[in-house]
């Protein structure tokens, strides 16, 4: 029989790590312009784990993970002129089946040597890698790194130039959101693929490849050169900033920095060279006092602190002359020859009918006509993986477990918190019972809950946590009701308990907090958890604390309406044999559209979804009401005790699973 004694023990330890007064989720809702800082690492072995993860991070948001196939680029130059010293060639390049991407080639003229090579990705000027103005000039900044010996590809964004198969905003829809396709993944594909069409250059030197970018720009080469180790050095000019993130949908894929932001994930290319280029006029006015040191931290970490360098002028936004000569120093000094700043040399710049593919030409005839095909393609794709994986004989069981759930984390963002992390608070207590709220150190949460206990525990009946969309507000008028399935789980000698997950009961959302995440769009998801992510959390984070305050694993979760979907996710991520009871609401697995209407989570398609939370299902006892043919235990889960019920939620044939009159034999 449980100790009552025992149980005050943990309750009071639990308690003594302090809550907040108020869920903290409803009021820190993050943006673009939100202020952040950079997280404290103690040692470098702490930061390379954290890297690992980011880099993941970057790749799972931008639909990369796993990595597409390298297909064939095929490239296509369709013409090539001389100036004095230097070659341009017009290029496009199949990145992806169906997908060209444009650019222009500069070469050194005179002898083919080993030389170094420069990835040049341009800001969201109006004539994009075309721009020629006082502010910023592609063409003379390309044309000047190959007079000074680097062979230079110089690519578009999507919707620019030569790239422009869709608008630079075609993509971002809800659906696409699902399965992980977003503008900033493509532009990221298209920049380890332009890196791929460089390094198989003749001439190149695969190990003084260079990256550059500005504003907009600057993002695309921060992301690749964070997960693509071929960059050896990076030039990053006014961008990386504490207080701006990035204002384009080609910056903010869904789940990019959540739980971070633009300086942590500049750090990830430490310990390579890194020079950061900031400007009085716009965001990035603070870099020398506070981005730089940041950044520099983690190089130090890494012993590398004379590898990241910074500078700033006095100018609005830009990557004018000067700047552009601080960024051929910088390059210059990664060489043996090299001998002091280097100045920029006055261009004779080209016609855009001299630098553009597409000028009098037409795309091949296999390329992709719309945004719908591109998308159909990427999700034809990611089904094919899924399905791949599952089905490779190649593939250990222990091992598919552990790729199919990290990506559902992924997804999702949640973790099973520590009994170190867990925090609890008793709120009022009565004879029988507690209101309490539970959270988890230094994540902001507050979940409120019901504990409500039977005048003689009964060592057989297991500890029942009900999951309700009403919140603990139901579990509080069925106990108190003689019918209610509460009061007679507690008269059969149950312990029950009940929470309000986010957004639901005592827990709802207040206009003000509404209006906060208003000001968030259209970069919500880039930055925040989605209601149901937060739900999953709350059910993982009372399933740790109802296991430590009963001292057993073996309890047992009842989700009765929406909430069993909620509860379908969490329990993937629980490894003890616990009992659960769910109503499965007749939802489609397989189909985009409950998803988008009642479990919505960017990525949670391409992470296999529901199918995947089935398929981790650990061993345990299982009900699973209001199910159809679709799911997807019918066909592929080979779940022990597994009862799968086509009708309607039975809580009067629950009573006697939930808590046996007497003790099973």
């Amino acid at each position: 029989m449980r100790s009552i004694v025992a149980l005050s023990l943990i309750c009071s330890c639990l308690a003594a790590r302090e809550l907040p007064e108020a869920d903290q989720r409803y009021g820190n809702i993050r943006h673009t312009d939100s202020v952040f800082e950079m997280p404290e690492y103690s040692s470098a072995s702490e930061w390379r784990a954290r890297a690992a993860y980011l880099r993941r991070q970057i790749l799972w948001t931008a639909g990369l993970d796993p990595m597409p196939d390298r297909t064939p680029l095929s490239p296509r130059v369709s013409g090539r002129f001389e100036r004095d010293g230097y070659s341009i060639e017009k290029v496009l390049v199949e990145t992806s089946p169906g997908f060209y991407l444009g650019g222009n080639l500069y070469r050194p003229l005179g002898p083919a040597q080993p030389r170094p090579a420069v990835l040049l990705s341009h800001g969201h000027w109006a004539y994009g890698r075309l721009e020629n103005s006082e502010r910023a000039s592609p063409p003379t900044l390309a044309a000047n790194l190959a007079l000074q010996g680097h062979i230079v590809f110089a690519y578009d964004m999507v919707g620019y130039n030569d790239t422009l198969q869709f608008p630079h905003d075609a993509l971002g829809a809800k659906r696409e959101e699902l399965w992980n396709i977003n503008l900033l993944g493509l532009q990221l594909w298209n920049s380890i693929r332009a890196l791929d069409f460089l390094e198989s250059l003749a001439g190149v030197d695969a190990s003084r490849i260079y990256a550059a970018g500005a504003s907009g720009g600057a993002t695309q080469a921060l992301l690749l050169t964070a997960v693509d180790e071929r960059v050896s050095a990076v030039a990053l000019v006014n961008m990386i900033s504490f207080h701006m993130q990035g204002g384009d949908v080609c910056e903010n894929a869904p789940g990019l920095r959540i739980d971070t932001n633009n300086v942590e994930l500049t750090a990830l290319i430490a310990p390579r060279p890194l020079f950061l280029v900031s400007a009085t006029g716009d965001w990035t006015v603070n870099t020398l006092r506070r981005e730089f040191p940041a950044v520099r931290s983690i190089y130090e970490l890494l012993g590398q602190g004379d590898q990241v360098q910074a500078v700033q002028f006095d100018a609005p936004h830009n990557f004018n002359k000067a700047s552009r000569e601080a960024v051929y120093t910088f390059f210059a000094r990664r060489e043996d020859s090299f001998r002091g700043p280097v100045g920029e040399h006055s261009i004779s710049l080209p016609q855009p009918s001299e630098l553009l593919s597409l000028w009098n030409g037409s795309l091949p005839p296999n390329a992709l006509q719309s945004r719908p095909a591109y998308v159909d393609q990427r999700i034809d794709t990611a089904q094919a993986s899924l399905i791949a994986v599952r089905g490779s004989p190649s593939v250990e069981p222990s091992e598919l477990r552990l790729a199919s759930r990290e990506r559902l984390q992924l997804a999702l963002r949640v973790a099973v918190p520590s009994a170190e992390a867990l925090q609890s608070k008793v709120v009022e207590t009565w004879r029988n019972g507690e209101f309490f709220a539970i959270g988890r150190e230094g994540m902001g949460d507050r979940v409120p809950g019901v504990l409500l206990r039977p005048r003689r525990v009964r060592d057989w009946v297991k500890p029942t946590v009900i999951i309700h969309p009403e919140g603990s507000a139901w579990t509080m008028s069925s106990a108190e009701s003689r019918d209610g399935f509460v009061s007679k789980v507690l008269s059969r000698g149950g312990s029950v308990m009940a929470v309000d997950v986010y957004q639901t009961g005592h827990a709802r959302v207040n206009g003000d907090a509404a209006a906060i995440a208003s000001r968030a769009k259209p970069f919500f998801t880039t930055f925040n958890r989605t209601d149901t992510s937060q739900r999953v959390q709350d059910i993982l984070t009372v399933i740790a604390y109802a296991q430590q305050r009963f001292e057993t694993e073996q309890i047992q979760l009842i989700c009765p309406q929406s909430a069993g979907l909620w509860c379908a996710l969490a329990r993937a991520f629980v490894d003890a044999p616990i009992d659960m009871v769910i109503d499965w609401e007749h939802f489609d697995a397989a189909s985009d559209a409950g998803y988008l209407e009642h479990l919505f989570v960017s990525g949670i398609r391409k992470a296999g979804g529901l199918q995947t939370a089935v398929a981790l299902w650990s061993a345990g006892r299982t009900v699973v009401f209001n199910t159809d043919e679709s799911f997807p235990a019918s066909s592929d889960a080979k779940l022990p005790g597994l009862d799968v019920r086509p009708g309607s939620f039975d809580w009067d044939g629950l009573l006697e699973w939930t808590a046996p009159r007497r003790r099973p034999r």
